[in-house]
């Protein structure tokens, strides 16, 4: 081989870039898949809206293998505290065991709701330093479904 026939890589930094999020999302996706034999990751959403199709909250979670991982769950300012949260994370985790899943995880800044996420029986795994403001990211996890009743 010639010098002339090797590429030189080039390091680039940028903002988003879809089409690489896109092709670094497929590269370990399927990495990944072939390291567990767990397949690839399936997304799942819950949302409720009012009667005049407003959003009120809404939970995005994806599915990979035993494991449900919670990505965000929002609830409108005026509907906080009026049960949306624990009636979303309720539907997602009754549907991850419907899919097959036998745990939850998710991560709260400690300014958002780690004591919500206690509350509804996840316990803390680890916590990251370095959040703005010297907060921390919590890390919890859930046994759900039948599991639940053994770790219980």
């Amino acid at each position: 081989m010639t010098s002339e026939e090797i590429s030189t890589p080039t390091l680039r930094v940028s903002g988003k870039d879809e089409a690489l999020e896109q092709r670094l999302d497929e590269e370990l996706t399927a990495f990944n898949a072939e390291a567990t034999g767990a397949g690839a990751p399936q997304p799942m959403t819950v949302g409720v809206t009012d009667t005049a199709g407003e959003l009120v909250g809404g939970l995005t979670a994806w599915i990979w293998g035993s494991c449900c991982a919670v990505s965000m769950l929002w609830v409108r300012a005026d509907q906080r505290h009026a049960g949306w949260g624990s009636r979303l994370m309720k539907a997602a985790e009754d549907e991850a065991v419907r899919r097959g899943c036998g745990e939850m995880i998710v991560s709260s800044f400690t300014f958002q709701a780690p004591d919500f996420y206690r509350g509804l029986g996840f316990r803390e795994t680890g916590r990251t330093e370095g959040i703005p403001g010297g907060h921390q990211d919590v890390h919890l996890h859930k046994v759900i479904g039948s599991s639940a009743a053994g770790a219980a």
